[in-house]
């Protein structure tokens, strides 16, 4: 984000449910700054989206079907979804109780699951769906435009589109089956498989295959004028551009396959089979967001924003987080490859990107908090997390030398493609990898309070 399921997943989600829960379902995964996200008890290995929007009424249909497995007994559960009005539920085709909580759905099934079953639950709601408000005071998930919708979920927003396990420690596959008014566009993640138009109404229907984490999901709706080609690396690149945008946006977005191309080579393959870009006309979001494969943008990128927005595919969207805590993996990452994009491509060094922040005083907001456990989850999209974090990637890189760095960062995108990071894992693999101890330097830069020594 930029302002303007491995083996081991059941073993995480196992260890995030309360021992006390019993038969139930947690509210939540236990992560400190979002306590209520997520929930326990089974992992979505799949979702099936069908939405029907009416942008005059600004009013969804929706059917959401749920592939997965319990991870305990179960004979109660929760799904994320807030506002919108549900309809009916069902887990096995069996209709199922249930009742709203908050920002739960709690769902009681006919039947209850055994450890390691594997179920079905479809869920039908409809409504006029509202955005959230982040903790930063930025608006979150489908957010209503004059044209259709800017749909961004980070940290919170899926959940208001949809119902699911809304914490990046469970991810899913994806498929999308999008019906807008003839004539709009609906953009989703992965690879379109096909549109049909009938009656007055166009349908899109969109393929993720890749696991991706609830937030990272988009349905975002406009009067887009599209682009699509394949890149010399066989990636399927669709750009969606609102014409009011287009012409600051495409000279930017035709360097898309050349930034992925660099990038493929400082931290090993692109991640997924598809990608492209999601320019919206969207003066009041105030920020772009990584949504897997195709980010989106409130208005037209400058290249500094398309290569954050790039590598975050690798750092937050295939290796995503564990706990929001450690968001400086995403968001130091991505800023770090900004900085080496500018080193590579006649602009300044890191090491000068570095000291120009260093140079700020004590006093400034730069160092008002460590990075790597911001405090609370007002701050996650703060300062330090995305510079500080970024500088601490360039004071390892100093410590350990050029070619060992490079062979981190790559090990890292590649040793947990598709998976899950922690920033005591991040630490222990430069270790390996470098053969030196860094943890003293690194506590230093992501946890300690205050501006620290000059390396």
């Amino acid at each position: 984000m930029l302002a303007t399921v491995p083996f081991a997943l059941a073993a995480l989600l196992a260890t995030a449910t309360p021992a006390a829960a019993g038969t139930t379902g947690s509210a939540g995964v236990g992560d400190p700054y979002f306590p209520l996200a997520g929930n326990g008890g089974y992992h979505v290995r799949h979702y099936d989206l069908t939405l029907r929007y009416d942008i005059r009424g600004r009013h969804l249909d929706g059917r959401a079907v749920l592939s997965a497995r319990a991870t305990q007994p179960l004979t109660r559960f929760d799904l994320d979804l807030t506002g919108l009005t549900v309809t009916g539920v069902t887990v096995d085709h069996a209709r199922a109780t249930y009742r709203r909580d908050g920002q739960e759905l709690v769902v009681t099934p006919r039947h209850a699951l055994r450890t390691g079953q594997r179920f079905r639950v479809t869920v039908t709601y409809n409504g006029v769906p509202k955005p959230v408000t982040d903790p930063d005071g930025s608006p979150d998930g489908w957010i209503p435009t004059d044209d259709g919708a800017f749909v961004a979920g980070e940290p919170q927003g899926a959940m208001t589109w949809f119902p699911g396990n809304n914490h990046p420690l469970d991810k899913a596959s994806y498929d999308f089956t999008l019906t807008v008014p003839q004539g709009r566009t609906a953009v989703a993640n992965g690879v379109l498989l096909g549109t049909r138009t009938a009656r007055g109404a166009t349908t899109f229907r969109w393929h993720q295959a890749e696991p991706m984490a609830a937030y990272l999901a988009t349905a975002t709706i406009g009067a887009f004028k599209v682009r699509q080609y394949t890149t010399r690396d066989g990636i399927r690149v669709y750009d969606a551009v609102d014409p009011r945008e287009a012409g600051a946006a495409e000279p930017v977005l035709k360097r898309l396959p050349e930034v992925l191309s660099w990038e493929s080579r400082i931290f090993g393959p692109y991640p997924f089979r598809a990608a492209g870009s999601i320019v919206d006309h969207a003066p009041d979001v105030g920020y772009a967001l990584e949504t897997q494969t195709r980010p989106v943008y409130d208005s037209a990128p400058d290249v500094d924003t398309l290569v954050h927005e790039s590598a975050h595919q690798w750092f937050g969207d295939s290796v995503s987080l564990t706990s929001w805590k450690d968001i400086w993996l995403n968001e130091g990452f991505a800023t770090y490859a900004s900085w080496l994009y500018d080193e590579q491509h006649g602009g300044p060094s890191a090491q000068r990107t570095f000291d120009s922040l260093y140079a700020r005083p004590a006093s400034d907001p730069l160092w008002a908090y460590p990075p790597a456990d911001p405090g609370s989850g007002a701050r996650i999209f703060g300062t330090p997390v995305y510079a500080r974090g970024a500088m601490a990637l360039q004071v390892l890189r100093r410590a350990v030398g050029d070619r060992a760095f490079w062979r981190v960062l790559r090990g890292w995108a590649g040793e947990h493609r598709y998976g899950h990071g922690t920033t005591a894992g991040f630490v222990a693999l430069t270790e390996r990898l470098t053969g030196k101890n860094v943890d003293a330097l690194l506590h230093t830069w992501l946890y300690a309070p205050g501006k620290p020594a000059r390396p």
